[in-house]
């Protein structure tokens, strides 16, 4: 027996039901669909009634699927269970900014390859990443083909714009040289915050990424041999909840080797972070005791070193990097030093040495002046 609810609008009364009309073929789950508007309750009694005899002979066909925004829910729910949590924070965070915002009311069938071409060349505009924005939504479109809804991606076949225009020395730079980085480390130590100054210099001379620092347990650090694992990192789920994410790859599972001042610097550290945690009543001698965590003994907050980096950037009016910078900082410095691309890599744990090409071409502008006078040398004309 379908239940008539009334409800207000306007200061009137209406009337509405709700009625099951089957399963989900695609997803399983029990479908409903709502009637409202009506003015008596005997017309909706009679609205339902014809409903349900539509739905016990068959002819009823709700159709479930209609928008951008009804396959991207579909989407969504297969690729949750493809990718780490926080990849799906970031993915969620792209469709509802960006992509859902162009293209979600659309009817799916009638997105066209004008519709698509106007919202890439807006992402272009306003986007660095826009071609990740494209990504995404064409696999959402690839989703619609396989199931049936339309059978063409109009994505794919779009024309990507270019700036052909864009200068060189328009990139930001996000690194320091090798003189920027002493000064940083040594404003930073005036300043007596030595957790913060024990973190960024861990991640200046190792190349790690903040997440896999800050999942750091003392466990993992090995100071007979002046080495660290690095086989986990911190990342930020669903509802802003903080967690520590197997790395999967083997290529990103890896012990690297640290300079000793480094290791020095993290045993001075772990004495006084045993010090301060006791007047706190935390035991941190625990096999799993992070190496940087905050004042509840727990995982420091990711935005934190944000605020520390700017906080010194700011006071001494140094070049303003990003803590991801640092990992930069330190590829830069190792190619000027002359490491070897393939150590580099398997250094900041790429997963292949295309990565360490694309993403850090730059060098020092110290490393470009040595090649200038190195070719002038060898010209020697």
């Amino acid at each position: 027996m379908t239940s008539i609810q009334t409800y207000k609008k306007d200061g009137k009364n209406f009337y509405m039901f709700q009625i099951y009309v089957g399963t989900d073929p695609l997803t399983g789950k029990r479908l409903k669909t709502t009637r409202r508007g009506f003015n008596t309750k005997k017309e909706a009694q009679l609205a339902a009634a014809r409903l349900q005899i539509e739905i016990d002979k068959g002819e009823f066909r709700k159709k479930s699927v209609d928008t951008f925004n009804d396959i991207y829910k579909l989407w969504i729910e297969q690729y949750k269970n493809t990718v780490q949590e926080s990849t799906l924070v970031k993915t969620k965070g792209i469709f509802k900014n960006h992509i859902l915002p162009s293209l979600g009311d659309y009817k799916i069938e009638k997105i066209t390859v004008q519709v698509c071409q106007k919202h890439v060349n807006e992402w272009f505009n306003k986007l660095q990443k826009f071609r990740t924005t494209k990504s995404y939504a064409s696999k959402v479109f690839d989703y619609a083909v396989i199931l049936g809804f339309i059978t063409d991606n109009p994505l794919k076949r779009v024309t990507m714009p270019k700036n052909i225009e864009q200068p060189v020395d328009s990139e930001e730079i996000n690194y320091y040289t090798k003189e920027q980085l002493i000064q940083f480390l040594k404003y930073l130590e005036i300043e007596k915050n030595f957790k913060a100054y024990t973190l960024f210099r861990l991640l200046a001379f190792s190349g790690m990424r903040k997440g896999e620092a800050l999942a750091l347990t003392w466990y993992d650090i090995n100071f007979k041999e002046a080495e660290i694992r690095i086989n986990k990192a911190l990342s930020r789920g669903e509802e802003n909840r903080l967690y520590v994410k197997t790395t999967k790859t083997k290529s990103s599972i890896r012990t690297i080797k640290i300079d000793m001042i480094t290791m020095d610097i993290l045993k001075e550290w772990k004495k006084q972070q045993q010090e301060d945690c006791l007047v706190l009543g935390y035991n941190t001698l625990q096999p799993k005791q992070l190496v940087f965590s905050n004042e509840c003994n727990e995982y420091l907050q990711p935005t934190k070193t944000r605020k520390w980096m700017l906080q010194v950037q700011k006071k001494y009016d140094l070049e303003k990097i990003t803590t991801h910078g640092l990992r930069h900082t330190h590829c830069s410095l190792l190619f000027e030093a002359g490491v070897s691309i393939k150590e580099v890599q398997d250094r900041l744990g790429h997963s292949d040495i295309q990565t360490t090409m694309n993403i850090y071409t730059h060098v020092t502008e110290k490393a470009k002046e040595v090649a200038a006078e190195k070719f002038a040398k060898y010209m020697d004309f």
